[in-house]
């Protein structure tokens, strides 16, 4: 088991699987943020759920080593790529071997939405803690750092950078595991693949969605 799991397809496997737990994170994490534009209560309540018990120890734990095999696997197959210089080639293939822009660039894209993620944790999981009252329960007052937050117009532009290049890379990447999982075969190719596409626009402009409301609405 661990020969195939050190393996090139086990690595795959693995990053593959990872990403797939990240990837149903960032849905449900987007979705639950959508509340945001039904009030600010509804928001804090959503937030204050989910950290007041401790699931979201278990959670994080989870996301956090998934995160470190993706990122480990992304990493080893990279350099594995690079060593293997007789797959290389002088002029870049086309047609059916065409490697595709999202592809070529996944590692540039990784390593920034890895920056992206960091800062997003600072800027609100460790960001400002305002305290607000929600029928009677004191909590932390997410919506009130979010709005102050997006009030930046050049912190607005670097969230929809950032949330483009996971919108590419959550497209490809997704499409990857199921064409690792082999589920990109045959009569059901093309629906996976726009399956794929369409989770991936979803997720980016639903988070574009939020700052940008907040900027224009100012609240």
């Amino acid at each position: 088991m661990s020969g195939f799991l050190g393996s090139t397809v086990g690595k795959k496997y693995l990053m593959g699987i990872t990403g797939l737990i990240w990837a149903g994170f960032v849905l449900a994490h987007m979705a639950g943020n959508l509340l945001i534009f039904v009030s600010h209560d509804a928001y804090n309540a959503y937030g204050h759920a989910l950290t007041s018990g401790n699931i979201i120890y278990v959670a994080e734990t989870v996301l956090v080593l998934a995160l470190i095999v993706h990122v480990f696997c992304a990493i080893s197959l990279t350099k594995n790529n690079r060593e293997a210089k007789e797959q290389r080639y002088a002029v870049a293939a086309g047609g059916k071997k065409k490697v595709s822009l999202a592809s070529r660039t996944m590692a540039i894209q990784g390593s920034l939405i890895l920056v992206f993620v960091i800062l997003h944790l600072i800027t609100f999981k460790y960001g400002t803690h305002y305290e607000t009252t929600v029928n009677g329960v004191v909590m932390r007052d997410l919506a009130r750092l979010m709005v102050e937050v997006f009030q930046s117009p050049g912190y607005i532009a670097w969230y929809v950078v950032a949330l483009i290049l996971l919108g590419f890379h959550l497209s490809h990447g997704v499409g990857s595991t199921f064409q690792s999982l082999g589920l990109m075969e045959g009569t059901y190719r093309d629906t996976w693949k726009k399956l794929s596409y369409t989770y991936a626009v979803v997720v980016a402009l639903g988070f574009i969605s939020q700052p940008v409301f907040i900027f224009l609405n100012g609240n």
